[in-house]
């Protein structure tokens, strides 16, 4: 299947690891040109390095980017400069690092706001930045894909900065969705469930931390939690991401798509 993204321009969030590499590692082989970004020079510069070495694309296809989601003119920046390099902006994949776990006891008023800002706010910022740029090349296909979590369907014990930032992403991309789907911008979430990545990692030694379940048995528990009884991969949840991200999906807008393996139970 052609997905139709061939010399399209995309700018990924959160690309030096897990789903937001993955996601560019798809978006590259299907013949973008990709900014990546992350807070850290060395994070970043490593991940593109793995990249033009997995997909073998050219150098001056992958973009990588220093930038702190939180920041808005670091935002600013780093749209700016993948507009200079590459001439425009197709698609726009926002993603940001979890938040903690905790109870509600554990959290203060200084974690709920920083966790707002991470997933949140930086969402909506990223959107409103890059919308300019996405107008302008709407009549030859703009996407924007925010990455979420199936918290934000199924809220999760422990999650509770999860659960409630997650949610604010919903309704702000149904609201979206509405807003320049006349413009010819679809605008989906995706909701990854259990997915062997390193935040995986940490989140299954926090609640062993906090919990005293041993490490083995939390993840067993989450593979368990699925129709497929296994944790997914990142290849498969970027395949799903970077269908909905072309020209394929271009019907498709205003959506909350899991890729979960079944973990969510409810019927819609």
């Amino acid at each position: 299947m052609d997905l139709g993204l061939n010399g399209k321009t995309a700018f990924v969030a959160g690309a030096s690891s897990g789903l937001g590499r993955a996601i560019a590692k798809e978006l590259l082989q299907e013949g973008c040109r990709v900014a990546i970004c992350s807070r850290r020079q060395d994070r970043i510069h490593d991940a593109a390095l793995w990249l033009r070495e997995v997909t073998g694309c050219a150098v001056d296809h992958i973009l990588p980017l220093v930038c702190d989601v939180t920041k808005e003119q670091d935002i600013r920046h780093a749209i700016d400069k993948t507009i200079k390099a590459f001439g425009g902006l197709n698609l726009l994949v926002t993603n940001a690092g979890g938040p903690p776990t905790g109870l509600i006891d554990d959290l203060d008023a200084t974690t709920w706001r920083s966790a707002l800002e991470l997933n949140l706010i930086s969402t909506i910022n990223m959107c409103r930045i890059a919308l300019p740029a996405l107008r302008v090349s709407a009549a030859n296909h703009a996407s924007i894909l925010m990455v979420s979590s199936l918290s934000a369907k199924q809220p999760i014990t422990s999650l509770y900065l999860s659960n409630v930032s997650r949610a604010g992403v919903q309704g702000f991309a149904k609201g979206l969705s509405e807003e320049v789907g006349p413009e010819g911008i679809t605008v989906n979430t995706i909701l990854p469930g259990y997915t062997k990545t390193d935040r995986l990692s940490h989140l299954s030694e926090s609640l062993n931390a906090q919990t005293g379940t041993p490490i083995d048995e939390i993840e067993a528990g989450w593979a368990a939690s699925s129709a497929l009884k296994r944790i997914g991969t990142e290849d498969e949840f970027a395949a799903a991401a970077t269908f909905l991200l072309s020209a394929r999906a271009s019907f498709i807008t205003g959506q909350a798509v899991v890729v979960d393996g079944g973990a969510v139970k409810s019927i819609l």
